[in-house]
């Protein structure tokens, strides 16, 4: 049985790559046919898609009561959304932001990270509410329906902000191109069936092996399965990032953040209200100083570029982050 899981989660690898390579083929050909630029599909479509995984990794936990991995999860793939899905690719090739993506998306990013923040720690904002969970501090704050409303409400803000940054943005179809609308449609189609059914064989697998290790569920989450379910973002956007389609490696990364907070904590949460434990408030942080280190090394060395220092330094980060979990776990 321990070889099926083996072997499941290297199936699901390949898997994983090849839907990449198929999600960037066929969302870049469905956006020259269609008029629109990379960094919209990249926002909407791959972000979509990418944080698929994370949707149904959330929706069980939700459903199991498991809380802390729903939290751990969105929390863990959104740093790695940054510092690895970002830093990853810049080590292989320069990429190139506009400044409108930095001065509107990334505060977009920052808002989404407090709004949670705010949310969940209900005790700190009202400390006189009484606790509906007597028996322990750190489940008195709740991300309950109401809040989940919310998240939502701003999920369809986002959603119409970028219907209409994709009007101001249009650009000329053309049809040049060897790839059919039709086989577009296919590509895309079987492109986010290989992430998602990848992405949930490679989680399962890695789950199962760090529980054989007694990591607890938080750690767990923001560990194995925030990295497990980011890797369909970090294979899209190597791939992306190799074919020069830079504006959908940076609009993944972004829209899969936003996707990730306002859709997949506000579905979860909406389906079974989440109890959350404030411990967590150190990897919000470190979530939003994430997107704050992204936003000041735009203007550190060449200007709105994510190069090799920048993306080693990313990387570096991340691995430190994730060493100190590991480490915190154990102690």
């Amino acid at each position: 049985m321990e070889y099926l899981i083996y072997l499941q989660f290297l199936i699901g690898l390949v898997f994983l790559i090849k839907g990449a390579d198929f999600l960037v083929e066929g969302s870049t050909a469905l956006a020259k046919r269609i008029g629109v630029s990379d960094m919209i599909i990249g926002l909407t479509v791959v972000s979509f898609g990418t944080s698929a995984p994370e949707l149904s990794a959330n929706i069980f936990a939700s459903l199991n009561g498991n809380a802390s991995l729903a939290f751990g999860n969105i929390i863990g793939s959104n740093i790695a959304n940054i510092l690895l899905i970002l830093g990853v690719p810049a080590v292989i090739v320069s990429i190139p932001i506009s400044s409108k993506v930095i001065w509107k998306n990334v505060p977009l990013n920052l808002l989404a990270v407090f709004t949670l923040f705010v949310l969940v720690n209900d005790q700190l904002f009202d400390p006189n509410n009484s606790c509906k969970y007597a028996d322990s501090h750190s489940f008195c704050n709740l991300l309950g329906r109401g809040d989940s409303i919310i998240l939502l409400l701003l999920f369809a803000i986002f959603i119409y902000s970028i219907a209409k940054q994709a009007k101001t943005e249009k650009v000329e179809p053309t049809n040049n191109n060897h790839i059919s609308l039709w086989k577009s449609l296919i590509l895309t189609i079987i492109g986010l069936a290989g992430l998602l059914i990848g992405g949930d064989w490679i989680v399962d697998g890695a789950v199962y092996i760090s529980k054989t290790l007694g990591m607890s569920e938080a750690v767990i989450g923001i560990t194995i399965v925030g990295i497990g379910t980011s890797l369909p973002e970090i294979a899209t956007s190597v791939i992306a990032a190799y074919r020069g389609r830079h504006g959908i490696v940076i609009g993944n990364a972004l829209g899969s953040n936003v996707f990730n907070i306002f859709w997949v904590l506000g579905l979860s949460a909406f389906i079974n209200p989440l109890t959350y434990e404030t411990s967590m408030n150190t990897d919000i942080a470190m979530m939003g100083c994430a997107t704050l280190i992204l936003f000041f090394s735009m203007f550190i060395g060449k200007r709105y570029y994510l190069g090799l220092t920048k993306g080693v330094f990313f990387l570096i980060l991340y691995a430190t982050y994730i060493i100190f979990l590991l480490l915190n776990s154990a102690f």
